[in-house]
């Protein structure tokens, strides 16, 4: 009973959370206005995911805020850029030290989450500015200004994920391109689709340690 109730909370929750993004993102320099309740609906559907793997034991308690967060930017993230084309600084530049504040809480549990998110945050941030410099075409600069933040949740899930993400997210581009048959494509949501996934899904390597601290060797 006590599982439901959280799950029925983190849904309306969620509700009240896209509500505001929907409203920030009207008020936002150069906004847009998003589809009625499309924001509402999205991120309520993300949220109530995430509760129920936390409900099922599947994720941490103390990593349940990146999910929940990153569900919420990329259900922004993911209007602006189908709507307008483009990855707004205001969401992208700003998740810096939002992911900066989420890893520190969840480093208190496993401090090793620290250097796996430095390595991803290089690895996909740096990737990206390569390709935005050798084929500018094939990137904006809101993509690239996202990786870091991105890359760094990923990696402090796991660095061998970072270029699966990558591939998986140009993979998903081109087949969007081709079904849609155009050129040019957003390539921000195919970037958050399966960022989130690795993060609302973590695999830590080993059985992640109770929220109230480590167990004692038996």
């Amino acid at each position: 009973m006590i599982e439901t109730g959280i799950v029925v909370v983190a849904g309306s929750a969620g509700f009240g959370a896209g509500r505001l993004g929907s409203r920030l993102l009207c008020r936002l320099r150069r906004g847009v206005r998003p589809p009625r309740l499309w924001c509402e609906v999205a991120v309520t559907l993300l949220w109530t995911v995430v509760a129920v793997g936390e409900a099922l034991g599947t994720t941490p308690p103390w990593w349940v805020p990146v999910p929940l967060a990153l569900g919420w930017l990329a259900v922004l993230l993911t209007a602006c850029d189908v709507l307008a084309r483009r990855l707004p600084d205001a969401l992208t530049l700003t998740a810096y030290p939002g992911c900066a504040a989420l890893l520190a809480f969840a480093a208190s549990w496993r401090p090793e989450l620290v250097p796996r998110a430095l390595v991803g945050a290089v690895v996909f941030a740096g990737c990206y500015a390569c390709v935005g410099v050798v084929a500018p075409g094939n990137l904006g600069a809101g993509d690239v200004k996202l990786a870091g933040s991105l890359g760094a949740l990923i990696g402090a899930v796991s660095p061998a994920a970072v270029p699966l993400v990558m591939v998986v997210a140009a993979l998903l581009t081109l087949a969007v391109a081709a079904v849609l048959r155009r050129g040019v494509v957003p390539h921000g949501p195919s970037m958050l689709l399966p960022g989130w996934l690795v993060t609302a899904f973590p695999f830590f390597g080993v059985e992640p340690a109770p929220w109230w601290g480590p167990v004692a060797p038996p």
